[in-house]
């Protein structure tokens, strides 16, 4: 048996195994082993588990897993999280930038335990609008549905059915149900695919849910309050005929503990 040191991160709500792997140890490619740290009763517990990794051209790289153990697509709290780790670890002081599987990405630290992180640009002709949804990827795939009472809503079950459905097949994707609040200000909840149930903040979700109520006219506004289960993030943009880009992702994102667990 072995002892890995681990963090665990969150931000907003949305959890996270966090790793120091600069020196290549983690072994990546155990599925099962990243599933049994995710898990919340045999494990350490979480949404995800992230490795800080060394790159080439950037201050870091980060590599995200869901928590059913597979490697995936980009995950805005995640970011948010991995960069108050660098911060923690004296990789970074209160500017960076950083690879993930998405691209490079900038951020910075503010007081607070509060971290602005760019997101990727978003192609206007990409978004899909449909009349009961809008479609868009954000870093990773989301599917947005405008609802009435989203406390009330039963997210799991029509969450599972949209991510399983065939108009995602067969990667399938995250849905997010939102309510307005005022001109700038929404609440969302989200089922979020490879957790595989709701979880209580998406970064990439509240992204895509502000991008899309500014599609569909709904807010005017570029910078869109999300209230999440977690707490709430600020999502501001600039655009022009082609694109959202500038987009940024601001929430707090802080250390819950460190740690040592045996793994074999």
């Amino acid at each position: 048996m072995k002892k890995l040191t681990f963090f665990k991160y969150q931000g907003t709500g949305n959890d996270f195994v966090m790793i120091d792997n600069r020196t290549g140890f983690f072994p990546k490619d155990n599925v099962q082993m990243i599933h049994f740290l995710c898990d919340r009763r045999f494990g350490i517990g979480g949404d995800g588990l992230i490795l800080l990794e060394n790159d080439a051209t950037a201050d870091f790289k980060m590599v995200y897993y869901n928590a059913d153990g597979n490697e995936s697509t980009m995950c805005g709290n995640g970011g948010r999280c991995i960069v108050a780790f660098a911060n923690d670890l004296g990789i970074i002081n209160d500017e960076t930038t950083f690879n993930a599987v998405d691209g490079l990405h900038y951020a910075k630290v503010h007081a607070n335990n509060s971290i602005a992180l760019q997101m990727i640009d978003v192609d206007k002709k990409a978004i899909k609008i449909n009349n009961d949804f809008t479609f868009l990827f954000t870093g990773s795939p989301h599917h947005v549905a405008v609802v009435t009472k989203v406390e009330n809503f039963d997210v799991f079950a029509n969450g599972k059915q949209i991510r399983y459905s065939d108009l995602y097949a067969p990667g399938g994707t995250n849905v997010n149900f939102v309510e307005q609040l005022n001109a700038d200000s929404f609440k969302i909840r989200t089922y979020e695919r490879g957790v595989e149930d709701e979880t209580l903040s998406c970064g990439t979700g509240a992204t895509a849910v502000a991008i899309a109520m500014n599609v569909l006219g709904k807010t005017t506004s570029n910078k869109i309050t999300i209230q999440v289960e977690g707490g709430e993030v600020q999502v501001s943009f600039d655009q022009n005929e082609e694109k959202y880009y500038n987009v940024m992702l601001t929430g707090a994102a802080k250390q819950v503990f460190k740690g040592e667990i045996s793994i074999d």
